[in-house]
């Protein structure tokens, strides 16, 4: 019998057609690439609707999607994510750092000695984003102020006018990574590398629900996990679980994802978001809304 874990969430309850998605196995180097990008070490690229993009490295992109997982894990609006986006951008170039002035570490370079936690707590990415958006909330009427200010309302930074700078860049990754613009993340590969992470549905469940909280239902089977998302193909909630998974596939293993139609594979990375048809296993009209990524084994 599959593994099951079900956890009830209160938002986005959606009647009728229920998007599913599947998480596959991949090795120790998949990374996010613009679908031209041929060239260069393993990098990750989020585009717009124009010519704009943002690249990164693998560890930026993961823990970009943490930060935004969290959010909405709490039922946050996309401008908060880009808000927190941009801070970390800003206090760590998206870097979970073990260093700072004084004693601030971590992704948001929060300090121990002034509340935010221990310093463990705050080299917690998961915990890091939580406290950060504790703060943020806190806020009256973050959501329509200059970023710049809602973040220094939090943060308290001796330069409040650098938050400003990376919000471009923080509100194209925003709309990928809560699902708002499909499609907008590419991974590429390195498919020569020697070490390769072997997939664990356990782990790659664990990690989904501990991010994004509860609401996340999966069925794992062997080298396959399932995550039910209410909705039909066009909705956020799966672009924003297909877009995490994509982000973290390095990490947890992850090496086929495939949404509605589109898939992504890590032997064909270059090539980015395609349209899956028949090779898939399933074609786009027998899909419905569904994710469906597997997981490398040993």
């Amino acid at each position: 019998m599959p593994e099951r874990t079900s956890v009830k969430r209160g938002r986005r309850v959606a009647r009728g057609v229920s998007a599913v998605v599947v998480l596959a196995g991949l090795g120790a180097y998949v990374f996010v690439y613009q679908q031209s990008d041929q060239s260069g070490p393993p990098h990750c690229v989020v585009t717009g609707e124009g010519d704009e993009s943002y690249t990164m490295d693998p560890e930026q992109a993961a823990n970009a999607a943490t930060i935004a997982a969290v959010a909405s894990a709490r039922e946050l609006p996309e401008r908060a994510v880009t808000i927190a986006l941009a801070t970390a951008m800003q206090e760590s170039e998206l870097r979970n750092i073990d260093f700072g002035d004084r004693d601030s570490l971590g992704l948001f370079q929060q300090r121990p000695s002034q509340g935010w936690g221990t310093e463990a707590e705050v080299m917690d990415p998961v915990y890091a984003a939580g406290a950060f958006y504790e703060r943020l909330v806190e806020v009256s009427e973050y959501e329509t102020m200059p970023l710049t200010e809602a973040a220094q309302e939090v943060q308290r930074s001796a330069f409040p006018d650098e938050y400003a700078k990376h919000e471009p860049n923080a509100s194209l990754l925003a709309a990928a990574l809560t699902g708002r613009a499909a499609a907008a993340l590419n991974c590429t590969v390195d498919t020569a590398a020697e070490e390769r992470v072997t997939g664990s549905v356990a782990a790659v469940n664990e990690r989904m629900v501990r991010e994004f909280g509860e609401g996340v239902e999966t069925v794992g089977d062997g080298a396959l996990l399932t995550v039910s998302v209410p909705g039909s193909e066009e909705t956020g909630r799966g672009w924003e679980l297909a877009h995490w998974s994509l982000a973290h596939s390095a990490e947890l293993g992850i090496e086929r994802i495939t949404f509605g139609s589109l898939v992504w594979e890590a032997d064909r990375s270059r090539e980015g978001w395609r349209q899956a048809g028949a090779e898939g296993g399933r074609t786009a009209a027998d899909s419905g809304a569904e994710l469906r990524l597997g997981l490398a084994a040993e």
